[in-house]
């Protein structure tokens, strides 16, 4: 992101960090439906017009702190050990891991709810799983690896794991995360 309002002055780094950290705390404490530009800048102790300037709204502000890893502060690389199934059962584990964490699945579903408003949440809810970069990554080293058939649509792939994991975080009641790596296993056998 850069520095600089569209067509106006640079930002205040602390006023900017001031507006993020309470977005970050705010959606953890009350989720996205409870989560207001006017209590973001009552939080951040700056005015409406601030934030506004900076962001035009409040899943803009969702998306930048996941991209900077506000959210969901861990890193899920997918290991490359040479088994592909092995590597990403491991790289899932640590994703779905966030679901059984407290307040995990609320955390995911406000994410979910967020970007139905802003599609940029639900690129950067994927970056910051790894989906594109690591997971794609992963999957082309198995084409190569010959895992996978040269035709394996990659980008696909990741995007029905994503959607897996979404759907599973969206069931309240009787969540079973092994699905998701029931879906794995699936997809990687040969």
């Amino acid at each position: 992101m850069t520095n600089e309002h569209r067509s106006g002055p640079v930002r205040s780094t602390a006023a900017r960090e001031a507006i993020l950290d309470a977005t970050s705390r705010l959606f953890h404490n009350q989720g996205y439906d409870r989560l207001t530009i006017e209590g973001i800048a009552k939080e951040a102790g700056v005015g409406k017009q601030t934030i506004y300037r900076w962001w035009p709204s409040r899943g803009a502000l969702i998306g930048e702190c996941l991209a900077e890893g506000r959210l969901i502060p861990v890193d899920f690389e997918v290991p490359d050990t040479g088994e592909l199934l092995s590597d990403v059962e491991s790289w899932l584990r640590s994703v779905l891991s966030i679901l059984d964490a407290p307040e995990g699945g609320v955390l995911l579903r406000s994410l979910v709810a967020a970007a139905t408003e802003d599609a940029g949440v639900g690129q950067h809810l994927g970056q910051s799983l790894g989906v594109e970069e690591h997971l794609g990554s992963r999957l082309r080293a198995g084409i190569r690896a010959g895992q996978l058939p040269e035709t394996a649509p990659v980008q696909e792939i990741g995007r029905a794991i994503l959607g897996a994991i979404i759907v599973e975080s969206l069931g309240r009641e009787a969540r079973d995360p092994e699905s998701v790596v029931r879906l794995a296993r699936f997809l990687f056998s040969r």
